[in-house]
């Protein structure tokens, strides 16, 4: 049965689809399909059976969405699964109604039925889509695909090479993701960590390569919960882009870098192992080093290495030099297995940790449990804000804010590069400043989604 909330919003959809003009509706019905679908994959090596994943399409990770900045990527979301789905568009500063939260700025599109996404590619880099809609099970179960907004004039590189990582639960016996996505030992500790990792849905992904080819490495962190602490060996580069947004200069790819769930980073290497050589991207797992990716090196692309690449061009920024005016705001984490929570404010009452516990919520944001009512600010239009960000817990949690990027500030308040994801450890504490120049209501949550799904989701509205 239709709430009337939800019949006013079928309601406006046939209303506005009477309207259109002929143009608009013939342009509407070839819209192209993101369809949700379960379907079998060979996930697991050769001789494992099939697993059965959630995706948007026929392969392991949704297709890569590719568009020149200032082009409009619209897409009919189908929904083809047993659950309720949307689509988050990570990183794009999109208009509100199409950010795809279910329950924020949309109602989640119910099996069998479809909703039309189309927004704005203002800025070019390295984004992704995925599941916000029960996120923690249907992201688990395959539910993201690489978005790439690409610049006006492509940048000096041989080959641009998107590297989706991420991690899965699995049965080796029967192949099949287990279905443990509420287990009270992810949602209080780490998030759910996978025990088969892939690259690309891959368990050995190889790309051929030659010795001096520059490649663009498009590097994007889909997993639920895991940190990939990266090193490249044979490989040698910059680190061009933050989140999709570019850095003013090149800087050089350090020895070993960290995403958290939702980071990305774009690199630009050079191949300098030599021919008959694997160079390799590699990643540490508890002082364990592992191959995330291989590169075979076969025969050479030039004599010698390229100069340094000049920089990408910049995405536009909003000025947040003054901050003598700006608004402050403070976002303390609390909860957690071994943490000092008490009690807190879930569903408005007051609550101890126990009761709370019992029903599947451990964290908090400043005492207070999941989306609430009220947001955590009410910024106007254009107003800057500066935010203390405080991991009291002893857990890693990535924050990612919808809608806007911030920029982190260094100790003697110089800010750093534009980030849509931040990633704090154990008992950190940061100050982000961000402009509030999207008007809409924005989710800021953890992106260790079984954190998110137990209290780590709060929302920002920026009024006009």
């Amino acid at each position: 049965m239709l709430s009337r909330r939800s019949f006013l919003w079928a309601s406006g959809g046939v209303t506005a689809m009477t309207a259109l003009p002929a143009a608009a509706k013939r342009a509407l019905a070839t819209t192209p399909e993101l369809v949700a679908s379960a379907h079998p994959v060979q996930l697991l090596p050769s001789g494992y059976p099939e697993t059965s994943i959630w995706g948007y399409g026929a392969q392991t990770s949704g297709p890569e969405i590719r568009v020149k900045q200032g082009a409009r990527i619209s897409r009919r979301f189908v929904n083809q699964l047993p659950q309720a789905s949307s689509v988050h568009w990570h990183g794009l500063r999109a208009e509100n109604a199409m950010d795809g939260v279910s329950g924020l700025t949309q109602e989640a599109v119910s099996p069998g039925n479809s909703f039309d996404y189309d927004l704005a590619a203002e800025d070019a880099g390295t984004f992704w889509y995925h599941s916000h809609n029960r996120s923690a099970e249907q992201v688990a179960r395959g539910l993201y695909g690489a978005l790439i907004v690409d610049e006006p004039t492509p940048p000096d590189v041989d080959r641009d090479v998107t590297l989706m990582l991420d991690d899965w639960r699995v049965d080796p016996k029967t192949g099949q993701i287990t279905q443990d996505f509420g287990a009270s030992h992810d949602l209080s500790h780490g998030g759910r960590l996978g025990n088969f990792i892939s690259t690309n849905g891959e368990a050995t992904y190889r790309l051929p390569v030659r010795r001096h080819e520059r490649l663009r490495l498009r590097i994007v962190n889909a997993a639920n919960a895991r940190l990939f602490t990266l090193g490249l060996q044979g490989l040698d580069g910059w680190l061009m882009a933050y989140d999709g947004m570019p850095v003013t200069s090149p800087e050089p790819v350090p020895e070993t870098f960290t995403l958290g769930p939702g980071q990305r980073v774009d690199l630009f290497v050079d191949v300098i192992a030599e021919d008959g050589v694997e160079a390799l991207l590699g990643r540490i797992d508890q002082s364990k080093g592992y191959v995330q990716a291989i590169f075979p090196v076969s025969g050479s692309s030039s004599a010698n290495r390229r100069l340094v690449p000049a920089p990408l061009p910049l995405n536009r920024a909003p000025d947040m030099t003054d901050l003598a005016e700006a608004a402050t705001l403070r976002l303390e984490m609390s909860g957690g297995a071994m943490g000092s929570m008490r009690e807190a404010i879930w569903n408005g009452y007051s609550r101890k940790a126990g009761e709370l516990m019992e029903n599947g919520q451990f964290w908090a944001f400043n005492g207070l449990v999941g989306m609430t009512e009220t947001p955590l600010a009410r910024l106007s239009l254009g107003q800057v804000a500066r935010m203390t960000v405080v991991n009291d817990t002893v857990f890693p949690h990535a924050m990612h804010l919808h809608g806007m990027h911030f920029r982190v500030l260094a100790q003697d308040g110089t800010p750093g590069p534009l980030r849509d994801t931040l990633l704090t450890l154990r008992g950190e504490s940061y100050e982000i400043v961000f402009a509030a120049d999207n008007p809409g209501r924005w989710a800021f949550h953890c992106h260790m989604l079984s954190h998110a799904a137990s209290g780590m989701m709060t929302w920002i509205e920026v009024t006009a």
